[in-house]
């Protein structure tokens, strides 16, 4: 496939027919997009990505080398995936056994942030702004904003949506970055105040 000017694709690099990129989108060295995957705008897919068929991707999402987004997976826009982070689509792999059919579904949703070598177990939905510690383990769905670490991953904290950890009080916060304010309310965190600059676009 011959990449057309609005997008880049480095020359060790692959992209089928049928595979989907949009606008101001940079695909780097040694890396593969499958038919059938759609890549919005402005993305940045790093060194080894692997894109699978069915697979969908959002605007100006981060994706660092050596990630492979299988199908069944979703990255909603302003996503980031850190170095070697991981994603599953079946809960119990056998190489004799056909489990195409028991493709779970991943959502990731927008302006999350999974960090370097974690692993997202498939079937799981992160939720708007969770940011994933390096290293952590996924099993389990996550709240918007929460702050996961561990294995398997647990909540300890929130994060505000411009990616300072929120100092909680009375179960109400604000950051001290951009002045977002925010509401606990039955392990469930929302934002009440926008940032001085407004919502991220």
């Amino acid at each position: 496939m011959v990449p057309p000017a609005d997008y880049f694709v480095h020359e060790s690099s692959y992209v089928d027919d049928g595979a989907r990129i949009g606008r101001g989108s940079k695909i780097w060295h040694f890396s593969h997009v499958m038919p059938g995957a759609v890549i919005g705008e402005r993305c940045n897919l790093g060194q080894n990505v692997v894109v699978m068929p069915g697979t969908r991707i959002g605007n100006n999402v981060k994706i660092q080398n050596n990630v492979s987004i299988y199908e069944g997976v979703e990255l909603e826009d302003d996503v980031f995936c850190g170095p070697a982070c991981v994603f599953t689509n079946v809960l119990n792999p056998r190489t004799h056994v056909a489990r195409k059919r028991e493709y779970l579904r991943t959502l990731v949703r927008r302006g999350a942030s999974i960090g370097a070598n974690a692993t997202i177990v498939c079937g799981v939905t992160l939720g708007e702004y969770a940011f994933i510690g390096a290293g952590a383990v996924v099993t389990s769905d996550v709240p918007a904003f929460a702050l996961m670490v561990g294995v398997p991953a647990r909540r300890v904290g929130w994060m505000c949506q411009c990616g300072e950890r929120l100092p909680l009080a009375d179960h109400r916060a604000a950051c001290a970055a951009c002045g977002a304010g925010y509401d606990e309310t039955d392990g469930q965190l929302r934002m009440t105040a926008p940032p001085k600059g407004g919502n991220p676009s």
